[in-house]
């Protein structure tokens, strides 16, 4: 016998004998058997993606956090959300950089049915029917401070803030928004935007719910690219969710549901798949995660060293969040899978 062959133990049983022949790995032998037992996939159609809108004409500024993302002007949203139908993405989602001389303590510029993100809806859905709008009533682009909501006497007053968000939700509805994804995570914000799209005849206009918005590090590089990273005071935490905790993430999306929410969403995606499990298996709703800028640049950077394969991460993280449960995915990633996709 080899002296580097182990000696089998007298006694020792087979490997058919300790598996009782159920040898896992016969479905793993070749490509054909792993693609016919593959539990989950992604596609095209699981994909919506974020883009950043400017005043201006023929613009495209890059976010230097986030390599191959620009903040687009109007004809150059166009033009991208022509490309993305070609591409086969079904959705794409909205967020301004509002310039600092429209911006005042309470976001009024919201409430302008002009302002750049309502022209960006209706010019998209002028050349581009087809393709959905999923907009943020959100107020931290229109504020000098920052925040998502009205600051008062250094708080950030909810009821006000829901009257401005739901007045907001319908002129964006008016410009022909699809889809209102409210992120503020004001208390009652759901039901109040439900009945005023309901009254002023907007009932087929879905709600995406930003149910579990947690406080989070994963942020900054969005921050930057809307231009609220160097006006925020103070944090986040009086009305995102502690990222400590779970159970509260099921009663936000509990209520945001009862108040008639058409479809939840969980933000930050891959550091919180145990919530979109949670979520899912809760109410069987149309489930979505946002992986969003911070989840973003770490890929791209790490690619950028050589430190990891970054398409293939790219993919891996996506089909993770599938496999969490989510239905759909927002990731600035989205053309670039369309295309390896397609390819």
């Amino acid at each position: 016998m080899n002296k580097f062959t182990p000696a089998k133990p007298a006694g020792a049983r087979s490997v058919d004998e300790i598996t009782a022949s159920r040898r896992l790995r016969r479905m793993r032998k070749a490509d054909w058997s792993r693609r016919l037992v593959r539990e989950n996939s992604l596609s095209v159609n699981d994909l919506i993606w974020p883009i950043f809108i400017i005043e201006g004409k023929d613009r495209r500024e890059p976010v230097d956090a986030m390599p191959g993302v620009f903040r687009l002007s109007v004809d150059q949203a166009v033009k991208e959300a022509e490309r993305a139908a070609k591409l086969g993405i079904p959705a794409l989602a909205t967020f301004p950089k509002v310039e600092m001389g429209l911006r005042d303590r309470t976001g009024a510029a919201i409430l302008d049915p002009d302002n750049v993100i309502n022209r960006a809806t209706r010019a998209i859905k002028e050349a581009v029917p087809e393709i959905g709008i999923i907009t943020d009533a959100a107020l931290d682009p229109f504020t000098d401070h920052g925040h998502d909501g009205i600051l008062r006497d250094g708080i950030i007053v909810n009821d006000e803030t829901v009257e401005q968000v739901t007045a907001a939700a319908v002129l964006q509805a008016a410009s022909g928004s699809d889809i209102i994804a409210p992120s503020d995570m004001m208390d009652g914000r759901i039901g109040a935007i439900r009945d005023a799209l309901d009254a002023n005849g907007f009932q087929d206009v879905a709600i995406m719910s930003y149910a579990t918005k947690f406080h989070s590090a994963f942020y900054g590089p969005y921050r930057d690219a809307i231009g609220t990273a160097g006006l925020l005071k103070g944090d986040k935490q009086t009305y995102y969710l502690d990222h400590a905790n779970s159970d509260e993430a099921v009663r936000e999306a509990e209520q945001d549901l009862a108040e008639g929410a058409d479809m939840l969403m969980v933000k930050p995606g891959l550091p919180y798949l145990d919530i979109v499990r949670r979520l899912k298996d809760e109410f069987a709703m149309p489930t979505f995660a946002y992986q969003v800028s911070g989840e973003y640049a770490m890929v791209k950077a790490a690619s950028a060293n050589g430190w990891i394969d970054g398409e293939k991460v790219m993919l891996e993280s996506l089909l993770a969040l599938k496999r969490a449960g989510c239905d759909g995915v927002l990731t600035y990633f989205a053309p670039q899978v369309a295309e390896v996709l397609k390819g």
